[in-house]
């Protein structure tokens, strides 16, 4: 295979060009003695958007398993037997607890899940509600992942004040049915266009090592692209036991990141966070990821636990890079880590 010129991706990157198949194979089959240079074309790119600022995301499982679609990766499915917590939608005092608890992480977005296909009518006035005091008591934006959405469900959310609504696509619609068979691909698809027409911005994905093929990742990054998808969560499948997926062991360190460095090349100026199994697979080169990504997740995900707060900022610190407010403005790049837990 012909390898090229990783500055000359960056330009074209850059320049609003989509790099080709070739190319974009090229990034995910470089050899490990060029992946230093992939990372800084790459970060040539999101320093343009993004300079060195790095957002955190908080999130906050608010509904638990007992979930009827049968997605092989997720703890909470119907055909899953791990051992996780279940549990209804929270308490609004709880929802509000975890807020503030984003908000003293300085997190610039709070993002609120619930396990289920859709959401019913008792379900998302409740969020709506729940929304709506976060809204009036802090600076967040909030990020909404309800499943599959209506557009008077969309509506309803955009006249809440969600910022923004998560809806991964999670791979390719080729290699979908191999990962879900509850809903479609296109079902997914459709949630982000309802999403879109509210006025919400859209949040959407993918999982990387469920078997899929290179030509997978890219047709996900070219529909991610072609959807005009505005920020994009990298997950990398961590494989719990209890789900089908639990014995796929795909990934290293390397494979990782040259996945987040074909993502900002195909998807120059989105927010790209580095999101589930970030400590599981990036490990000791969890920093090299911000190098392409822009933002990550602090604290716990799902239902798996992710690093402590305080070393996620301390690795933001010792790397060079600033912490975001919601805004999008810096915040004080030392802030006493004895805040932090």
């Amino acid at each position: 295979m012909n390898f090229p010129n990783w500055n000359a991706l960056a330009d074209r990157a850059l320049e609003g060009e989509c790099l080709e198949r070739e190319a974009a194979r090229a990034v995910l089959h470089a050899p490990d003695d060029v992946l230093l240079d992939q990372l800084a074309a790459a970060y040539r790119v999101r320093r343009h958007y993004w300079g060195n600022r790095v957002r955190f995301h908080f999130l906050l499982n608010a509904q638990s398993g007992l979930c009827p679609e049968d997605c092989h990766y997720c703890s909470q499915s119907k055909i899953s037997s791990a051992e996780i917590e279940k549990y209804p939608l929270m308490a609004k005092e709880k929802i509000l607890s975890a807020a503030e608890r984003a908000a003293s992480l300085n997190a610039g977005t709070f993002c609120f899940v619930i396990s289920g296909r859709s959401p019913n009518d008792s379900t998302l006035g409740k969020v709506v509600e729940a929304v709506r005091e976060i809204k009036q008591t802090s600076d967040l934006k909030v990020c909404a992942c309800l499943g599959l959405l209506s557009e008077e469900q969309t509506r309803q959310l955009a006249d809440a004040g969600v910022d923004r609504v998560n809806h991964n696509l999670n791979t390719s619609e080729d290699y979908h049915p191999n990962i879900c068979n509850t809903h479609t691909w296109r079902d997914r698809a459709t949630t982000l266009k309802n999403v879109k027409a509210a006025g919400i911005t859209t949040c959407s994905g993918g999982i990387i090592g469920m078997g899929e093929s290179d030509d997978d990742i890219i047709d996900l990054a070219l529909q991610l692209r072609e959807l005009k998808v505005t920020s994009v969560p990298i997950n990398f499948l961590i494989p719990i036991p209890g789900t089908p997926f639990a014995r796929l062991n795909e990934l290293n360190p390397r494979r990782c990141l040259r996945v987040l460095c074909l993502f900002r090349f195909l998807l120059p100026s989105q927010e790209i966070r580095i999101a589930g199994g970030r400590e599981v697979h990036l490990r000791s080169l969890q920093p090299l990821g911000l190098y392409p990504a822009n933002s990550i997740f602090v604290g716990d995900y799902l239902t798996t636990p992710g690093q402590a707060a305080r070393r996620d900022l301390e690795m933001l610190q010792d790397a060079g890079f600033i912490l975001e407010a919601p805004d999008g403005s810096p915040l004080d790049s030392k802030i006493p880590l004895n805040r932090l837990s």
